[in-house]
């Protein structure tokens, strides 16, 4: 069963689902399977098709993960903010307190997720230039916001996170991924949710970003 949603709504209103997963509720197989049928529809480089879907949802094996999860999280260092992403990301009042309110609330519940899926891509880009780096992200990240829709539309919540970055190659021996080959993507939340009633994302106007025939 999926939600009655125009392709906007669909679009507009899948959100990171942090304090609204349902920790109570498994996850069907066949709803993922579907969601990622779904996902594998997406481009990808050359017909390459590179993509791999890690799903966990076996209670010791996402224990050993949760533990992973949260350890890495502070371990994490992106890079240095502008004065312009200070500006952006605190241009709604509250944003931000929202968003680390959320993210407290997932690391103090990740034990409980029903499901985790790690999406990765072979052949890895350390240190490659920016047109190999394009090659590989870009045949991997819009078959997980495939994904990631798919499952709004069957009532389910995801959140992107790159938590595994830091401890990325531990992650990868736990789950018996071969890590000098394969890159792993992201680490996705994945339950049902409390409701539905998700909203668009309060956003900096449309002319900061939108460039017409130059910057």
């Amino acid at each position: 069963m999926t939600l009655d949603l125009t392709p906007d709504e669909l679009l507009t209103t899948t959100r990171a689902v942090r304090k609204r997963l349902d920790l109570t509720r498994p996850v069907p197989r066949e709803l993922i399977e579907q969601c990622v049928d779904v996902a594998m529809q997406a481009p990808t480089g050359r017909n390459r098709q590179r993509w791999h879907f890690l799903v966990v949802t076996d209670p010791g094996r996402r224990r050993a993960v949760a533990d992973i999860f949260l350890r890495a999280l502070p371990l994490a260092v992106g890079q240095p903010l502008t004065e312009h992403d200070l500006r952006r990301m605190n241009h709604h009042s509250g944003s931000m307190e929202r968003i680390f309110d959320g993210l407290r609330h997932l690391a103090d519940n990740i034990h409980r997720v029903p499901a985790f899926v790690i999406p990765a891509v072979e052949g890895r880009t350390d240190h490659a230039p920016v047109a190999v780096q394009a090659g590989a992200w870009g045949s991997i990240l819009p078959a997980v916001w495939s994904f990631m829709l798919a499952a709004r539309a069957r009532g389910l919540g995801t959140v992107w996170t790159t938590a595994q970055g830091p401890l990325e190659g531990e992650l990868a021996q736990a789950l018996g991924v071969p890590c000098d080959e394969v890159m792993l993507a992201a680490f996705i939340p994945l339950a049902y949710t409390i409701g539905t009633d998700f909203k668009p994302a309060r956003r900096v106007p449309r002319e900061e970003v939108l460039h017409w025939d130059h910057w």
